[in-house]
This record gives C-alpha cells, structure tokens and sequence, in this order.
C-alpha cells in the first residue's frame, strides 16, 4: 500500500497529492492518503467519483488526521 503524508496542508493540496500518486501507482493499486484538512472528508470521495477510482473508506487516526483509502481504477 502506497502513503501519502497530507498533513497540515489545506485543500487543494490533499487531493492533489492523491492525484500525482495515482498517476503513478498501477491498477488495482491501494493507496491511503493521511491528511489533517476537514474537507478532505468531502472531497476525497468526491475526487475518487469523479476520476473513476474506488474509495474504500476513512479511518480517524490520531483525533487530529484521518486516513483515507483509495483504490486505483484501470
């Protein structure tokens, strides 16, 4: 599983980061995007919708970031 470490920065960076990550990764790849901006909430998911990648969930980590799990599409 690929990381990607988002924390501290504010929307667009999280979903941003997830996206250069996904360009990279293969299809089938899982990767989880840890970020600390509340609206990553909303726009994890919406971004996976939108781009045709599958999101698995999010998991709180610290009280603070929340991991979000991301699978890669063909």
């Amino acid at each position: 599983m690929h990381e990607i470490d988002a924390r501290d920065l504010l929307c667009p960076l999280p979903v941003l980061r997830l996206r250069k990550a996904l360009e990279r990764a293969e299809p089938g790849d899982t990767l989880r995007l840890i970020a600390t901006d509340p609206a990553a909430l909303i726009d994890v998911p919406h971004f996976c919708t939108e781009q045709g990648h599958d999101f698995l969930g999010a998991t709180p980590l610290d009280g603070r970031a929340t991991a979000y799990t991301v699978r890669k599409r063909a």
